[in-house]
Formats: C-alpha cells, sequence, structure tokens
C-alpha cells in the first residue's frame, strides 16, 4: 500500500438473501474453484489488518475470510445499509472501504484510487460508472456511523440514499470496467 494511505478498515457485505442466485450465499458460491468472498479478499487483504465481514448465515465458513464478523441488528435481512452500520460499529480503522462478496474481479488499485480519492476531500468516495453511483464500491470515513443510524431511525433502507446525504466524491469508471461485475446470477459463473 502506498506510504500516503491511512490504515482502513475493509467491510465486505455477504449478509444478503442471495435471492438472484437461486437463494445461495453469494459470497460463499465457487468460481473458479474458490468461493466469490476468497477473490475480494485476495484483492484487498494487502490493504488492511481488519477485514470484516458482515453476513446473515454460514458464519462458520465465513470465519476464514475475516478478521471479524458481524450479522444485521434485525432479522429477515434487511439490507446492505444494515450490514454497513454494524460493521462501521466494529471497524477499527477511521477510513473503511466496502465491498460487495459478489465481485470477484475488483483489484488492489481500484480500492487505493477510492481511499485516495476520499483522504483527499476527507469525506466518502464512491465508484461512478455511466453516470450512476455503485456504492458497493465505497470507502467512508468511519465518522459517518452516527448519520446512517439516524438515516435508518427514519426509515432509510437504501444504502445510496444514506450515503449521499452528506459529500461523496465520485471515481469515475468506464462502464465496461469488469472489475465492476457482480456475480448476482448463476450465468455469471460460468467465465
Amino acid at each position: 500500500m502506498p506510504a500516503t494511505l491511512p490504515p482502513c478498515s475493509i467491510l465486505i457485505l455477504a449478509g444478503g438473501r442471495g435471492m438472484r442466485m437461486g437463494g445461495r450465499d453469494k459470497g460463499l458460491v465457487p468460481w473458479r474453484g474458490e468461493p466469490l468472498v476468497a477473490h475480494v479478499l485476495r484483492a484487498v487483504r494487502g490493504l488492511s489488518d481488519d477485514v470484516v465481514i458482515s453476513c446473515n448465515r454460514n458464519l462458520e465458513a465465513y470465519a476464514a475470510y475475516a478478521d471479524q464478523l458481524v450479522s444485521d441488528a434485525e432479522a429477515d435481512y434487511p439490507g446492505p445499509l444494515a450490514g454497513v452500520i454494524a460493521g462501521l460499529k466494529v471497524a477499527r480503522h477511521d477510513w473503511v472501504v466496502m465491498l460487495a462478496c459478489d465481485a470477484p474481479l475488483v483489484d488492489q488499485a481500484l480500492v487505493e484510487d477510492l481511499l485516495a480519492l476520499a483522504c483527499e476531500h476527507d469525506s466518502a468516495a464512491m465508484v461512478r460508472q455511466g453516470g450512476y453511483w455503485q456504492p458497493m464500491f465505497s470507502v467512508v470515513p468511519r465518522r459517518v456511523l452516527p448519520l446512517l443510524e439516524q438515516a435508518w431511525g427514519r426509515g432509510e433502507r437504501s444504502l445510496q440514499k444514506a450515503l449521499l446525504v452528506g459529500p461523496v466524491q465520485g471515481l469515475e469508471c468506464a462502464e465496461g470496467d469488469l472489475r465492476l461485475g457482480n456475480f448476482n446470477s448463476p450465468e455469471w459463473l460460468g467465465g
């Protein structure tokens, strides 16, 4: 990691129902001989001594890939915002990189660019692709936790909307950037 970047925690979000995967736990679905989460971890492990995985099932399996595990405070899979709140509560560093468990092509360079952008502006940074925000590729200062908890208390469930309440820097990525591919359905696993 470049010396100019501060320590960060990595929060991998793996707490969903996996409905588009037929109810399978997406992070544990095998691809190229390993679970999807293993690919994500390999890309970012060198950036942090604090990898947190937010998961709501299969905790024993995920424990092999994390320094800490968290689960949503509420049952019935309330969405990624709940996982982010749980993860920020235990993160050990002031900056937290947030990634989806089903994006196995993410690389360290993308994460470093996001972290550098966030630090330069002392605010959250999120990938923008084709004019759209991609909240599953973000870096946030841990100090946003109270703002996210307040949004949750007001009934907000969208991670993107909750993050965009404060200042957010956009890291523009090309529409065809393969690093941002989410393996949301079984068809994606063919490659």
